[in-house]
């Protein structure tokens, strides 16, 4: 008897994976990140001549010397827009959407309870972080091969790693970004304990994701960029370090676990009094 808990919340996580990637929705929002990639690679292959170091994207002008650059240059230019733009869908129908859909209250029918329920939909959030990512990464690695040559890679401090390991350092350049789209992913999930309306939820966490940007971009506003959640999606170059300086990711983890810590007891404290009859 004590297990059955735990197993109604393996088998909710599940559930929540199975209905979240069996959508349209979420499937177009992947296949329009996995093009991304795919239309720098062919710009930059179409072009007469090769971007510029300092023109374009960070490393962007790396493309045509090894194909595995792709990838991160195509993150560089997902992480401010897209990205957060796919998280902000997923993380802002958690809740509003169950509500919206009349499934709220079926779902708290079953003995797992409105705090499990919660760390559900925001485990389901997460993962959605990391295919998103992970997407990006891959298609950006297969059309970089396919149209560029592909070796040893020239990490940032000047050394030379194989192609193996630089595959793995594109994999930890992926977790990074993961961790560091956590923060919104929480947020998201509190605003739709507020609302029954998902698009609202979802257009609001969106909007500040872009806020906290332009915040971030005011040197005025200095002294608050340290917490903004926003403030070091693009620091994974110490990533392409080597040795790798773990600074940033440490920084970077517990910057967005403060935001999930925050949110979460948020949305704890909105849903468990929400009127989910209402």
């Amino acid at each position: 008897m004590p297990c059955a808990r735990p197993a109604v919340g393996w088998d909710l996580f599940a559930s929540e994976l199975a209905v979240l990637f069996r959508r349209r929705r979420t499937w177009a929002m992947l296949l329009a990140l996995a093009a991304v990639p795919v239309l720098i690679a062919v710009a930059v292959r179409l072009s007469s001549s090769p971007p510029e170091p300092g023109r374009g994207p960070p490393f962007l002008d790396r493309v045509t010397q090894n194909g595995l650059f792709v990838g991160i240059t195509a993150l560089v230019v997902c992480i401010p827009l897209f990205l957060p733009l796919t998280v902000g869908v997923v993380a802002g129908d958690t809740i509003a959407g169950e509500a919206n859909l009349g499934t709220l209250r079926y779902l708290l029918v079953v003995p797992a309870g409105r705090v499990r329920l919660l760390l559900v939909k925001f485990a389901g959030a997460a993962a959605f972080c990391l295919a998103a990512t992970l997407t990006v990464v891959v298609s950006g690695a297969l059309i970089g091969a396919a149209l560029f040559p592909v070796g040893p890679v020239t990490l940032l401090s000047g050394d030379t790693i194989s192609v193996g390991e630089s595959i793995l350092r594109s994999l930890l350049v992926a977790g990074y970004v993961t961790v560091s789209l956590l923060g919104l992913s929480a947020i998201g999930l509190f605003i739709s304990t507020l609302t029954v309306v998902p698009v609202g939820a979802m257009a609001a966490t969106i909007v500040l994701s872009v806020v906290a940007q332009v915040l971030g971009a005011l040197p005025q506003l200095e002294w608050l960029h340290p917490w903004l959640f926003s403030h070091y999606w693009l620091d994974f170059a110490d990533l392409l370090r080597q040795p790798i300086a773990w600074t940033s990711f440490g920084d970077n983890a517990l910057l967005q676990a403060g935001y999930a810590a925050v949110f979460g007891a948020l949305a704890y404290g909105r849903f468990v009094t929400k009127d989910i009859l209402s």
